[in-house]
């Protein structure tokens, strides 16, 4: 007996550390967000994840499909550049890129929503964000001289809906002004579950937190709402977020849907303010990091 309790006491803290979410810098998240340019430009298979939500994007930035009878929601029209890719994959699914008509995003950058011109030129859809991102939304450049659409404005707590779905907009912001993340309720297999897409809390290499406790509170808000939320399919702006291709392997082996993973979303949120906390530490002992300058564009 005396034997087990001693093995028990040395293996209970390697359980532990096995559990635990990993420590990450800002710089890590950030490159494992974002990806290298090839990574942004391959298209991942598309696929369905859960009911009538699809996965269309590449290999390093998200966008999501959610067909209805009445028509279906793009959210995340990523780079202009992506923008076939992008019709390629909805039409792979089986579905016409035409028949989108509400284009959503997660936040203000040129990554998640550069194409956001093209999309609407291409499907007449309505274009809609946080109303604290439209202003940098509608100054986003666009490669191909596209007109910024004219976005409907969306407030925390407003419901998007088309046919069977509604969205609900979430004010996560810290990432960007209008960063939001996105609540839905998922039917599937006679079950109901709750899908939450998160916009970004990730903090910028080069983010002044430190000098700016105004940023740090919305960082903090944003944070809380996460924690509060009750979550099975956690989704992500960047598929590094949810473990997307690890999850994606899983699908063809049956079983439970690898996709259903409460646990990862609460390790995912941990990871992220814990480099977030540990960033502003580091920076209240060794100052703010230099300023950033020329034209950059939204990344992240």
């Amino acid at each position: 007996m005396r034997k087990i309790l001693i093995g028990l006491l040395v293996s209970a803290p390697l359980l532990l550390a096995q559990q635990a979410p990993r420590v990450l810098t800002i710089q890590d998240l950030f490159t494992r967000n974002v990806g290298n340019t090839e990574q942004q430009n391959k298209q991942f298979p598309p696929h369905k994840i859960i009911g009538n939500v699809y996965y269309v994007g590449t290999e390093s930035l998200s966008s999501f499909l959610i067909t209805t009878p009445q028509g279906h929601i793009l959210i995340n029209s990523i780079f202009e550049r992506n923008v076939p890719t992008i019709q390629d994959s909805v039409q792979k699914l089986g579905f016409k890129f035409e028949d989108i008509k509400i284009l959503l995003g997660s936040h203000a950058h040129g990554d998640h929503q550069e194409g956001d011109g093209l999309v609407v030129k291409l499907t007449g859809a309505r274009a809609m964000a946080m109303a604290e991102d439209i202003p940098p939304l509608q100054n986003m450049r666009s490669p191909g001289g596209i007109p910024r659409p004219m976005y409907e404005a969306l407030h925390d707590g407003s419901e998007v809906k088309l046919g069977n779905v509604t969205l609900t907009a979430h004010h996560t912001p810290g990432h960007t002004p209008g960063c939001t993340t996105w609540t839905m309720k998922v039917q599937d297999g006679g079950r109901s579950y709750d899908m939450l897409i998160i916009g970004s809390v990730g903090v910028n290499p080069g983010t002044n937190l430190v000098g700016n406790p105004q940023l740090v509170d919305q960082y903090r808000q944003s944070f809380q709402f996460l924690h509060s939320a009750h979550v099975d399919i956690p989704l992500g702006s960047h598929p590094a977020m949810y473990n997307m291709v690890e999850k994606y392997a899983k699908l063809k082996s049956g079983g439970v849907n690898p996709f259903i993973d409460p646990d990862g979303f609460k390790n995912e949120v941990t990871i992220q303010e814990t480099a977030m906390n540990n960033e502003l530490k580091r920076q209240q002992v060794e100052g703010p990091p230099p300023p950033r300058g020329g034209g950059r564009r939204g990344q992240n």
